[in-house]
């Protein structure tokens, strides 16, 4: 006979830190976030086209632009999301380490996959410039689209089951494994959006893209419950204790990020 829920003894048992799971998700935030725009445009502007720029925490603004540069955050943070998962696979670390290891997973793929999507829709942003006079231009934003829906899909079943699996969190235990989605989400938005009110490019640019990368981009956190095959299995229960190591990190160089990347750092040639 199948137990309900609340009689779960392993529900009742697991209390995670919500200190703790609000830090790593800051950190896991601020990592997708450089990694998009400090890796993936701002290096490979610099590496390819020496071109000079302002890097900020909402978007790498240079002189000129290849489709390369504009491509690379959305593909540095698909390969970085890999990578992750890989690690999580791999790797057999403390559960603090675990879940960041799984955020900067979700983060990433969700960032990336998503932009496919958000630039089809609203022609705008990075792959919007990256499809720029190509014909027929119409056919180009569908393909986004469909691209952005398919690679979305994939990325909410492969991060839904990785927290099942590599968390412990049973599919039955609904209320933690809301606790483990939807702290990350909000606290992505709020470090996201903090930041990019100190940036140079005007309070629209916040909207565009701070709060569409966070709000939308990783709305899938929020849903992901309903699309994991019910048949997953949960690993052994991870519970994410008291962590004043990440706290402390989550608040230093969650200052730097808003008070240096907030306003814009000037990369020269």
């Amino acid at each position: 006979m199948s137990t309900p829920p609340e009689a779960n003894p392993t529900a009742s048992v697991l209390r995670d830190d919500a200190p703790t799971v609000c830090a790593i998700s800051i950190l896991a935030a601020m990592l997708t976030t450089m990694l998009h725009e400090g890796v993936g445009h701002a290096a490979v502007a610099m590496a390819t086209l020496h071109a000079s720029g302002t890097l900020t925490s909402l978007a790498w603004s240079s002189e000129r632009d290849s489709r390369l540069v504009l491509a690379g955050g959305t593909l540095v943070n698909l390969a970085s999301g890999l990578v992750f998962w890989l690690l999580l696979r791999t790797t057999h670390a403390r559960p603090t380490l675990r879940f960041f290891l799984l955020l900067s997973m979700a983060f990433n793929l969700l960032t990336g996959t998503g932009y496919f999507f958000f630039s089809g829709v609203s022609n705008f942003g990075d792959w919007a410039g990256f499809i720029e006079g190509l014909h027929p231009y119409w056919l180009w934003r569908v393909g986004l689209v469909l691209l952005g829906i398919l690679s979305y899909y994939g990325a909410i079943r492969l991060i839904g089951t990785s927290l099942v699996r590599g968390m412990g969190v049973s599919l039955a235990e609904v209320a933690r494994f809301r606790r483990l989605t939807w702290a990350p989400y909000l606290a992505a938005i709020v470090i996201d959006c903090v930041a990019g009110l100190f940036n140079p490019l005007g309070i629209q640019y916040v909207l565009l893209s701070a709060f569409a990368a966070s709000a939308g981009g990783h709305s899938g956190m929020v849903w992901m419950y309903h699309y994991i095959p019910k048949s997953t299995r949960p690993g052994p229960p991870q519970m994410i204790p008291r962590s004043y190591l990440w706290i402390a990190a989550a608040v230093a160089l969650g200052l730097v990020f808003i008070v240096v990347f907030g306003p814009g750092v000037r990369l020269p040639r």
